[in-house]
């Protein structure tokens, strides 16, 4: 059904201003997402662990060896999680000031086949970690995460109505038409809305996946909330353990009850945020970069190490797992990231072009405009 005039102006106003809220966010996104695709390369060649050869079936140091390397070099933090690394033989042991803080965190690097400690630059110093922490929370913490997830919104919004403004425009051209022989201005309108309206999807999936990583912290609380409460049910009443089993005894019970296929993925303390104050959580991942990044969660009594249970993530929360590898595009390999970067690349021109129409906008009536661009033959008034 064919929208009339006055419809058309109002998805034209929600198209503008909605657009106006967030495209200078947009655009800060956008080029600091760009090198971001690229982040694994570029800490390969700035990483001190660089040259760790890769040997298939990792290596069989003893974790408690590591885990007590690491609280030596850091004593006035503990330890709150390990995780192995998915392509080289490297196990990183993560201490903060506390269970529950994620913020001044200190990663140590070892050898998974000695248990050799690994030299290795600060995880938060660097061009990189700038850029993630600008592209994620704007520098501000979990506030301007939550921000950025209103401003996802806003840009959901945006698209949608420019889709809706797209079709009249082009009723009498063909798709994708640039005007080349009218204005600047209508040229730079037919540019914005050709390329918008190709990168119309893969916008739509970094975008949706962006709003649900804004929201990894009201995800994670959900899930202690639901599931976290079933597995410490049983232990309600009962102090925190003040002495831990061994955390080689806890990964070799799980291992022992993983499903097959799976590799070891990662660890959570007691106490953390994605474990219980009485359970490690030991993570299982599929071999494929993007089965990867869905875990599988065993949680193993921290005080006797015998497993208590293996159960699978909710809908919620593999959805949050698989946003990361889709926001970024690094579960295809080289080619699908410099698939992402073109696209980004493009998406950059929209939000450009977008900024150079409303910078050079005329005080013409809608109604006027509109017929003017959808090629009505109405001459283009003077500036």
């Amino acid at each position: 059904m064919a929208l009339s005039q006055t419809g058309i102006r109002r998805w034209y106003l929600v198209h503008k201003w909605t657009s106006l809220i967030c495209t200078a966010f947009l655009l800060l996104l956008c080029v600091t997402g760009l090198p971001l695709i690229f982040h694994h390369e570029i800490e390969e060649l700035t990483g001190a662990h660089s040259s760790i050869e890769q040997v298939a079936g990792g290596g069989t140091a003893s974790l408690d060896t590591m885990v007590e390397d690491a609280k030596r070099r850091a004593p006035a933090q503990v330890p709150g999680f390990l995780f192995w690394d998915s392509e080289k033989p490297l196990v990183a042991v993560v201490t903060a000031s506390s269970l529950t803080d994620q913020q001044n965190i200190v990663i140590h690097y070892y050898d998974a086949r000695s248990g050799a400690h690994v030299p290795a630059p600060p995880h938060d110093e660097g061009v990189m970690a700038f850029l993630l922490d600008l592209h994620k929370s704007l520098l501000m913490g979990l506030p301007g995460t939550l921000f950025l997830g209103l401003i996802g919104l806003i840009f959901a919004v945006a698209v949608v109505s420019g889709v809706v403004v797209y079709a009249p425009f082009m009723r009498k051209l063909a798709f994708g038409t640039v005007r080349k022989d009218r204005s600047p201005r209508v040229r730079s309108l037919d540019t914005h809305n050709m390329v918008g309206i190709v990168t119309l999807g893969w916008v739509m999936v970094v975008g949706l996946t962006g709003l649900i990583l804004t929201m990894a912290t009201p995800i994670a609380l959900i899930w202690q909330i639901d599931e976290l409460s079933e597995i410490s049910a049983p232990y309600e009443g009962k102090p925190p353990p003040t002495r831990l089993a061994s955390l080689d005894t806890a990964v070799a019970a799980a291992r022992a009850a993983a499903p097959g296929g799976q590799k070891l993925s990662s660890v959570a303390w007691p106490g953390t945020m994605f474990s219980s104050k009485h359970h490690y959580m030991i993570a299982f991942s599929g071999e494929t970069p993007l089965t990867e990044r869905l875990i599988h969660p065993a949680f193993v009594d921290a005080e006797t190490g015998r497993l208590t249970e293996i159960r699978d993530m909710p809908w919620y929360v593999k959805g949050l797992f698989l946003s990361v590898p889709l926001h970024f595009g690094d579960y295809g390999g080289m080619p699908l990231k410099i698939i992402w970067a073109l696209l980004d690349i493009a998406a950059i021109v929209v939000l450009w072009t977008g900024l150079r129409l409303w910078f050079g906008r005329r005080r013409v009536p809608i109604e006027k405009r509109v017929e003017e661009l959808r090629g009505g033959g109405v001459p283009e008034p003077a500036e």
